[in-house]
């Protein structure tokens, strides 16, 4: 019996060492933070009000016209609601370490007393039920802590996506209201003009009229497109984790377009190399085949119990007879089909869903990529052939002018229809930066269109 004793303490030893020198795995160095960084090629760290260093790189930001790309890094340093997110990632990481630690050791004591004779029990002992569910609880919790890291760095893309939709909408509007203040202007000189004829009888009411209804409605499209301008800069400061869009100064214009345009088979290609809601899916189908794996395994005998035991037979006096005690499962009415079914049904559903999602993506890159593409062709037409067409119109029209051959009326027409045509252009180079950041997060997640680029859309530009 002592031999037997010995085996199972020995076997005791042997199950639980592994266990107690894989528990000392601690806090990572970033709080998991590095791995988002390197998934998502984007600067993200947790703010904190002792970090001097951030804060001051924050504001040296905001010292200078915030372009797009520092728009996004501020807003990375900065949007409380991401900042929430790193909180939530610390979470996942906290539950993940203590699911691997030891846990503490029970001391129990009994002691008794009765006319000099003393009765003492101490125990030290552990709880072994917990050894052996640890590597089971810290491989769900390091699944746990991993998808917390992917859905982190998705929610970074698509902050980051954001921002620059409203960067560019922000600056968009702003051009957008010089030029609506100038078309406002040119309607105000010409309304005045045909006032003062009217006046002198050289002309009719009717010709005063359309004039007066020209400025109205060139004053009522200012104040549209001074709300607009009001709106994008609010968006923009929310994104920014800013109260207060005074802080912030934006560029005047939009950049130029690109020269070279990106190729559909190399987005493709960066698509299904880079996209985390498909390398999650990978994941889950992974842990899924495991899990299945192991369904399999125990399928007949999934209870296993082994451990110290003592026995007394005859009269209460007599000494304890000393063994072990070993437990199963006998699969008589439960041979583990069903469960070994349902792991199969649960792997097919997230092989299917896999593939779909693999579908869709590609469908979505492929949409994002023709939607690049048209906006590029629709901004270059505006830049090389209407606005310069419009800018040459202008100038004859100013030659006729001087020359006594075309009215003054006639002059602030064609002023306006310049005006307009920059404006549209201005509208069509915010729709291709819209559609080229929806392209750069197409291949990284699932892309969101703004709602400028929807109405776009909608109009069949």
């Amino acid at each position: 019996m002592k031999l037997a004793m010995k085996t199972v303490i020995n076997a005791t030893v042997c199950l639980t060492l592994p266990i107690m020198l894989s528990a000392c795995a601690g806090f990572s160095r970033d709080g998991g933070l590095d791995e988002v960084r390197s998934l998502t090629h984007k600067d993200v760290r947790a703010q904190s009000a002792s970090d001097a260093g951030l804060q001051q790189q924050s504001q040296d930001l905001l010292a200078q016209p915030l372009g797009v790309d520092e728009a996004v890094q501020y807003a990375l340093w900065n949007h409380k609601g991401l900042q929430a997110d790193i909180a939530a990632l610390g979470i996942a990481e906290a539950d993940l370490v203590q699911a691997g630690r030891l846990p503490n050791p029970g001391f129990n004591m009994l002691y008794t007393r009765n006319n000099g004779e003393y009765k003492i029990e101490q125990v030290f002992g552990f709880n072994i039920l917990a050894f052996a569910t640890m590597p089971m609880a810290k491989a769900a919790e390091q699944r746990h802590f991993d998808a917390a890291k992917q859905r982190l760095s998705l929610q970074v893309l698509q902050l980051a996506q954001s921002v620059r939709q409203a960067w560019v909408e922000a600056v968009a509007a702003e051009q957008s209201l010089i030029y609506a203040q100038q078309v406002m202007q040119s309607a105000e000189a010409a309304a005045e003009l045909a006032r003062r004829m009217h006046a002198q009888g050289n002309w009719s009411k009717l010709e005063q009229a359309r004039e007066q209804s020209f400025y109205a409605d060139a004053a009522l499209d200012y104040a549209h497109a001074r709300d607009l301008q009001m709106q994008s800069r609010e968006h923009l400061s929310r994104l920014l984790g800013l109260g207060d869009s005074a802080h912030f100064r934006l560029p005047q214009r939009l950049p130029d377009l690109p020269q070279a345009e990106t190729e559909l088979l190399q987005v493709e290609q960066q698509a299904f190399s880079q996209r985390l809601d498909l390398q999650a899916r990978k994941l889950e189908l992974q842990a899924l085949a495991k899990q299945l794996g192991l369904t399999k395994a125990t399928r007949f005998i999934n209870v296993l119990e082994i451990g110290p035991a003592r026995v007394l037979e005859g009269r209460r006096g007599e000494a304890y007879k000393k063994g072990v005690a070993l437990g199963f499962e006998l699969p008589i009415f439960d041979s583990g089909a069903a469960r070994v079914k349902r792991a199969e049904a649960v792997y097919s559903q997230a092989l299917e869903a896999t593939a779909q999602a693999t579908v869709d993506a590609e469908s979505e890159v492929r949409l994002a990529y023709q939607q690049y593409r048209l906006r590029h062709e629709m901004a270059t037409h505006y830049q090389q052939e209407i606005v310069p067409l419009r800018q040459r119109i202008l100038q004859e029209s100013q030659l006729r002018y001087n020359g006594m051959l075309l009215s003054a009326f006639e002059l602030l027409s064609e002023a306006r229809g310049q005006i307009h045509s920059v404006n549209q252009y201005i509208n069509a180079l915010r729709d291709f930066w819209l559609a080229e950041a929806a392209l750069t997060m197409s291949m990284q997640g699932p892309a969101s269109m703004s709602p400028s680029a929807q109405a776009s859309s909608g109009r069949g530009e």
